[in-house]
């Protein structure tokens, strides 16, 4: 996979004009320079079953998979035949897209978008990844991260209803304390991960984008009783023009499309909270 910065990529002589990688579904990704006895065990993990979902109005973050995490059971899941690539691609399913990456950032979160579809998808991959950052579960960085990215006629309301949404009930039921921090000895780890972005309606100074997103949600340690676990889900972002860059003025999310599970073992809490550490999360995407 060519993660170049420049138009030309995927063997395509002359490369693309910026109109050609609007709504591609294609991402390109940056990352930073950073059993009884073990509940991570040697075992598999068991995959996922349906859970109680709560939705809050107006705000999908991976609040929304945090929840789910918090009333996790087993089951099995299945993959969606549906999404099966189709014929006659005119490049790579993997091949890079798009121009050189934002230079701006606004409260640490790439900022300064085109006003075009490959601007819209890169805002709406780049939000979701803020959205779903642990910083969430936390007032003041909250604050922030929807002030940040939100259209602000909207701030005030989003604001208002995930402080009730993050009740110090629901941080306790995923295993936090009251201030979102975890227990001694435990690391919360909550990421978004895009793994694809689509542009569904776009015009003038609206742009309405979904991003498909894996997740990571749980307390690693050794004494944790909400292990890490993976998600999947789609975020529809509905993008306004606003100050000269993309907002967000509302969103959804839904389960999905979740791949079938591979034959993986599952890491130790030890592993777990080391790859935490050592692995930064994503600074840009697509």
């Amino acid at each position: 996979m060519s993660l170049g910065d420049e138009h030309g990529y995927g063997g395509e002589s002359g490369g693309r004009t910026a109109e050609g990688f609007g709504g591609s579904g294609q991402t390109r990704t940056r990352l930073p320079g950073g059993g009884e006895t073990d509940i991570y065990g040697g075992a598999r993990r068991p995959v996922r079953s349906s859970r109680s979902l709560i939705t809050v109005v107006g705000v999908v973050v991976l609040l929304i998979a945090a929840i789910a995490f918090a009333n996790q059971g087993g089951g099995a899941g299945e993959a969606d035949p549906s999404e099966s690539g189709g014929k006659g691609a005119a490049a790579q399913p993997t091949a890079a897209t798009g121009v050189k990456p934002v230079e701006e950032k606004a409260g640490g979160i790439p900022s300064g978008y085109a006003k075009d579809e490959q601007g819209a998808q890169s805002a709406a991959a780049n939000y979701a990844v803020a959205l779903g950052s642990d910083g969430m579960f936390k007032a003041a960085p909250r604050r922030d991260i929807v002030q940040a990215i939100h259209d602000p006629a909207v701030v005030g309301a989003l604001l208002s209803n995930l402080d009730k949404a993050y009740s110090a009930g629901f941080l306790a039921n995923v295993g936090l304390n009251e201030d979102g921090t975890a227990p001694t000895g435990l690391t919360f780890v909550s990421r978004t991960v895009p793994v694809g972005t689509k542009v569904t309606e776009q015009s003038g100074d609206m742009a309405t984008v979904e991003v498909w997103c894996t997740g990571l949600v749980g307390l690693a340690g050794p004494k944790s009783t909400k292990p890490v676990t993976e998600t999947w889900f789609t975020i529809t972002e509905k993008l306004k023009w606003v100050g000269n860059d993309w907002r967000i003025e509302s969103s959804s999310q839904k389960e999905g499309p979740t791949p079938v599970n591979g034959d993986n073992r599952a890491s130790s809490a030890d592993e777990i909270a080391g790859a935490v550490a050592g692995y930064g999360g994503f600074t840009y995407a697509r």
